[in-house]
């Protein structure tokens, strides 16, 4: 133990002394001329204090360009997109305005077809109403009649090949559609409205009317009033005494 209070001694290696004596003698400056210290850098220092290292700016400048680069890149790649969506709806409506009209020129195709020979057929059918009425005309037994009769019936299966039918209105009732009223007649053998006479077919072209059938339509008879069955000369319907 030492003799006296607050005092030791250790025993420190000298290399260990002169090892730190050293380490601080580095971290101090060369002394100026005034005799003060200058400290210097500190190895730890803030980087943003060094020098900014070489090639540093043209990394930098390469950056910028290959940026300005893909931005004008993408702007190119846009608008071609554009450019490729606007021909792509083009096309599309090219290829609708196309099948459209393979539609439309197959249906006129198959109208041709179905109603081409309509202005033929209504040449032939007033010889047809001729044969009519000279059958109607002729005598019973007469044996022109007979050739008369045959020549109609060829003539009709001729054109029922090119889809020509006749069809007869009398005892249907009045359609407007397909038939067309010469007259009225008034009866009471007929409701109002009925077909009693028939005088020209009607004849389709397949599902087309090229002909209405010429009829005559009934009407109700008139109803006879008191005046006019006076005028002929008949008794008035009687009546009951009221007072």
């Amino acid at each position: 133990m030492p003799d006296e209070k607050g005092v030791f001694t250790a025993d420190i290696p000298a290399s260990a002394v002169a090892a730190a004596v050293a380490a601080v003698e580095k971290g101090r400056a060369p002394a100026e001329p005034g005799g003060e210290q200058v400290a210097t850098p500190d190895a730890e220092s803030p980087r943003r204090q060094e020098a900014p290292p070489e090639g540093a700016e043209a990394a930098l400048d390469e950056i910028d360009e290959l940026r300005a680069e893909l931005e004008m890149s993408q702007e190119g790649s846009r608008k071609l997109y554009e450019q490729l969506r606007e021909e792509h709806d083009r096309l599309l409506r090219t290829a609708a305005d196309l099948e459209n009209y393979k539609k439309r020129a197959a249906r006129e195709r198959d109208e041709i077809q179905r109603y081409g020979n309509e202005r033929l057929v209504k040449e032939i059918l007033p010889v047809l109403d001729a044969l009519d009425r000279a059958l109607a005309a002729a005598p019973a037994g007469d044996q022109l009649a007979g050739g008369v009769a045959m020549t109609r019936r060829l003539l009709e299966e001729a054109l029922a090949r090119f889809g020509v039918k006749a069809f007869s209105a009398k005892g249907e009732r009045f359609d407007p559609r397909v038939h067309e009223a010469l007259m009225s007649m008034a009866t009471s053998e007929y409701l109002p409205g009925m077909v009693v006479e028939e005088q020209q077919r009607g004849f389709f072209l397949h599902d087309r009317l090229i002909r209405p059938a010429a009829v005559v339509v009934s009407a109700a008879p008139a109803v006879v009033t008191e005046a006019e069955a006076e005028a002929d000369g008949e008794a008035p319907p009687s009546r009951g005494d009221n007072g």
